[in-house]
């Protein structure tokens, strides 16, 4: 089958300590009439620079404190808003299901949105689409859009202040991004835009890993002092950006989909890039990698302060990892796009041996 190679981002993005203080100026094009869809730690952290931006304008700015979940009624209760309010442009400001809610209001009511990370535990500032839940909580759908943000502005003060778990989350996230990409261009499988990949967006999912390995450990420590510098720039893009992009343009495999089997067990909450980050090591394992890319990677991990182990994710069980292994393969899943199709039974090996390794590896400090 001839599948058409694409390439998606957002319309701009902007990064920087103190770039909220030049919101309006970047944003301004979009409209004026603004609603600001906040989590209450987006609001506290981001309200004051945002209005300081407007100092001087005449535009109408609502900001509303969302229900903290990306649910079916909170996402028609922003709509009602919007309508009320004759809003002409919608702005997410707080982690993901804020990104998420406004994403989907501003889909739904044919309005352009902005972005403002307040931390960069995933990449969904830049993807074009959401994950949309039940008003009871439970998982819903994702609902994919035709196009990606308008605008991205992180403001990298605003990082540096967030918990520290946040952007190491953020890492594990990021650094599924080129081994579940290169594993999707081996197969000519579709990115996440359901689209062929381009040299483009392998180019940014291989800079995304190097950026990580380069500058992670340097950007913990920044964030732990709670000071910018180029480090923690480098892995905020990293993160942010050339993940979002990567992921979206590259594609999905084995990492986030064990991830996806993990959440089977339920109440489990280790982080969701924790769990990318030790399913990429598992991937790692299903492909054979040589030993030095195997290590390279665990080393990153140790560095960082991500899993290594199954324990590290608070998996004990070893009924737990055949639960795993099974949801994590079922239909649909993006395990599928691995070069050889991928059995529970085979999953549960890999599984089983990352963590083996990983605890040799521990053991050796």
């Amino acid at each position: 089958m001839l599948r058409l190679r694409m390439m998606r981002a957002p319309q701009k993005y902007v990064q920087g300590k103190d770039s909220l203080l030049h919101f309006y100026e970047e944003m301004k094009d979009l409209g004026d009439k603004w609603l600001f869809i906040c989590s209450n730690s987006g609001y506290k952290s981001c309200h004051d620079k945002i209005e300081k931006s407007f100092e001087g304008a005449d535009d109408k700015r609502l900001y509303e404190v969302f229900g903290g979940v990306s649910s079916v009624g909170e996402i028609e209760r922003m709509r009602k808003f919007v309508k009320d309010n004759e809003i002409n442009v919608i702005v997410g400001v707080g982690g993901g299901s804020a990104i998420d809610t406004a994403k989907a209001t501003a889909y739904y009511e044919k309005l352009p949105v902005a972005i403002v990370p307040t931390v960069v535990a995933t990449d969904a500032p830049c993807t074009g689409l959401s994950v949309i839940y039940n008003d009871d909580k439970t998982f819903n759908s994702y609902l994919f859009y035709p196009k990606n943000p308008e605008a991205v502005i992180v403001d990298s003060d605003v990082i540096a202040h967030a918990p520290v778990s946040f952007l190491v989350s953020g890492m594990g996230d990021a650094l599924g991004t080129y081994f579940e990409a290169r594993a999707c261009d081996r197969t000519d499988a579709p990115s996440l835009e359901n689209g062929g990949i381009t040299r483009s967006a392998m180019a940014l999912c291989k800079l995304c890993y190097e950026t990580l390995k380069e500058y992670g450990a340097a950007a913990k420590k920044a964030c732990e002092l709670q000071v910018v510098t180029p480090a923690l720039e480098a892995v905020i893009e990293a993160n942010v950006y050339l993940s979002g992009v990567g992921a979206d343009n590259g594609g999905l495999a084995v990492a986030h989909s064990f991830y996806n089997g993990l959440t089977a067990l339920g109440g489990h909450s280790a982080p969701h890039g924790d769990c990318v980050a030790f399913g990429t090591l598992v991937q790692l394992v299903l492909e054979r990698a040589p030993k030095k890319e195997f290590r390279e990677v665990q080393d990153f991990c140790k560095e960082v302060g991500l899993p290594l182990t199954l324990e590290d994710i608070g998996i004990t069980e070893d009924s737990q990892i055949k639960v795993i292994a099974e949801n994590a393969c079922a239909p649909g899943e993006s395990i599928h796009n691995m070069v050889a199709d991928v059995t529970p039974d085979q999953l549960y090996a890999a599984i089983k041996a990352a963590d083996a390794l990983g605890r040799e590896r521990k053991a050796e400090d």
